[in-house]
């Protein structure tokens, strides 16, 4: 795979995911037709699914699996559970659990920032500071 498309794919599953998420809440959730259509007992099939996603959010159940998820992608260092965590928070943000999705989605971002440009460098030392070869006298160091 091309490295400019393995750096575009996980940012494009992230903006689909926003858009699907998007869709859902606009045009299924938000539409007081199709909420009234769903008060009756014998409502159309996709009441039960559409009741589902609104109890998800009403118990705040998008927002924690976001957070949990961006927990996972602190220690979980690569692409999967970065992606994870920025789609789930934008899923998050999008059906009105906004602090839980906030928090997912940023720190998703920086882990799949942080996860690709760790491997755009080829050949870093240990400690991820300096390239190989690099002049480390020149490189500013902090004592502990």
């Amino acid at each position: 795979m091309k490295s400019s498309l393995r750096i575009a794919l996980p940012w494009a599953i992230i903006v689909a995911v926003a858009l699907v998420a998007g869709l859902l809440r606009y045009g299924f959730i938000e539409p007081s037709d199709l909420g009234h259509a769903c008060d009756a007992k014998d409502g159309p099939w996709w009441c039960a699914p559409r009741n589902v996603i609104v109890q998800g959010f009403l118990s705040y159940g998008y927002g924690y699996a976001a957070v949990l998820a961006a927990l996972v992608a602190v220690f979980w260092r690569n692409t999967f559970s970065a992606v994870l965590a920025a789609s789930l928070g934008v899923v998050a943000l999008q059906l009105y659990c906004y602090e839980g999705g906030a928090l997912a989605l940023l720190i998703g971002s920086l882990r799949l920032v942080r996860v690709q440009y760790s491997r755009t460098l080829v050949g870093a030392d240990p400690l991820g500071d300096a390239p190989v070869g690099a002049d480390s006298s020149a490189i500013p160091r902090q004592r502990a």
